[in-house]
């Protein structure tokens, strides 16, 4: 079974209605690179379906994080952004305040903090959601920087 008919049958066995134009949504996020927002989404559907309007887009990107099969990241430009996680899954965001670049790390970098959250606050953080904005190393080591 291909990745994508997992998807769908994951989807259907959550009570999810999988319209064609959600499929095209589903699709344009499993193969594409990295996060779009949602008009980079709907031009990439418009090449498929030109009967796709960019509100069917914004209120399918809203719906799938429920179902942790995309993520959702605002990078603090105004733009939120979204990737599909596939098989890689939830990892934390790291976003350069600097050239606005993100990149993706496994949560497994971070159990100590989980931890010490638990222990001093008895928070249960849920790091899947998790952006943490900083300067990445080329941005780091800029003069500027």
């Amino acid at each position: 079974m291909s990745c994508e008919q997992t998807l769908i049958q994951q989807l259907r066995a959550r009570g999810f209605r999988l319209t064609p134009q959600r499929e095209m949504v589903l699709s344009v996020l499993h193969d594409g690179e990295g996060l779009v927002t949602a008009e980079e989404g709907h031009s990439r559907v418009q090449r498929l379906s030109s009967a796709v309007d960019i509100s069917t887009v914004y209120r399918t990107l809203g719906l799938l994080p429920k179902f942790d099969l995309v993520s959702s990241v605002d990078p603090g430009d105004g733009q939120r952004r979204y990737e599909f996680l596939g098989l890689h899954g939830a990892h934390l965001h790291l976003i350069c305040q600097a050239c606005g670049q993100v990149s993706g790390i496994d949560l497994e970098v971070a159990p100590a903090l989980v931890e010490q959250l638990q222990a001093a606050c008895g928070f249960q953080a849920a790091l899947d959601q998790l952006s943490i904005p900083g300067l990445c190393p080329a941005c780091a080591v800029a003069p500027d920087g």
